[in-house]
């Protein structure tokens, strides 16, 4: 086995890693890279590093590093093969995402001597329960805000919303543009909470396709706070989704330790679906 190091992968490495996760997604029945890693993997401007083992010339796992943690995975046909830890350890042995948190990771962590830092849930909301949810109005799209520095605007509530957050806080103006340069972005699908001062909130929304729609980012500036507009701007995310997008399930993704929130989705009907674990040395 042989595994190199790439700060930016050709096209056809690209391409590889793709399939890779796409076979394993179909075995294991959940995305092993996250939709960031998945975009950097032909988007340099992440910055991301990709290590990439090989076996007789053949593609079997894919590791990839943000400077913060990193997400792997091995081809199903080639597990128990030490490659998850090799990836691991040429990665540098940082905090590294488990989706699913499934028993090979649970074993490869064990194995390690990890424990786990951080757990991601997946929460849906399907059938009677969506149906139900009653919406709000006066939410304004993108695509209708007209203000010149709409995205200023909503840079700074996203910034003020996630001033705690190691993904969602902190981003410029770059970071926000590169969020929304992708397949699936519709401008339509954001919608803002305003009122004569401009942005106060905003729910941005995903719809994968085949009637699944994902609340993506739901997210308060300051002004905003202790005003019972969470809910309300929830709910005409979830209603904008079962109504405009026709979709017939809706997931988000929550901190299992936030349990205000977590307590408010199943609330609304949501029900846990899935997890993620951020695996990390002992400390």
């Amino acid at each position: 086995m042989d595994i190199k190091q790439y700060n930016e992968l050709t096209d056809e490495l690209a391409t590889a890693a793709k399939k890779l996760c796409e076979e394993v997604a179909a075995h294991d029945g959940v995305e092993p890279l996250s939709e960031q890693f998945l975009l950097g993997l032909d988007d340099p401007r992440l910055g991301h590093k990709h290590y990439l083992a090989f076996k007789d010339e053949k593609l079997v796992g894919v590791g990839a590093f943000d400077g913060q943690s990193a997400e792997l995975t091995v081809r199903p046909d080639a597990r128990r093969l030490g490659i998850g830890e090799a990836l691991w350890h040429a990665l540098g042995s940082v905090p590294t995402w488990a989706h699913g948190n499934l028993p090979a990771a649970q074993g490869l962590g064990k194995s390690l001597g990890l424990e786990i830092k951080r757990r991601l849930l997946v929460m849906e909301l399907t059938g009677d329960a969506l149906a139900q949810v009653e919406g709000a109005d006066g939410l304004v799209s993108l695509a209708e805000y007209q203000a010149p520095d709409a995205q200023e605007q909503w840079l700074k509530v996203n910034n003020e919303a996630f001033d705690w957050h190691p993904e969602q806080g902190g981003w410029d103006l770059e970071r926000l543009a590169r969020a929304q340069d992708t397949e699936w972005f519709d401008p339509e699908d954001v919608l803002f909470l305003v009122d004569e001062r401009g942005i106060m909130g905003f729910h941005w929304l995903k719809v994968h396709g085949e009637g699944l729609g994902e609340i993506y980012v739901v997210g308060l500036g300051k002004r905003a706070r202790g005003r019972g507009l969470g809910d309300p701007l929830l709910r005409a995310g979830i209603v904008h989704l079962r109504d405009q997008r026709k979709v017939k399930r809706v997931i988000l993704y929550v901190e299992d330790d936030n349990q205000p929130a977590v307590k408010a989705y199943e609330n609304l009907g949501f029900e846990i679906a899935e997890e993620h674990v951020l695996f990390s040395l002992r400390t």
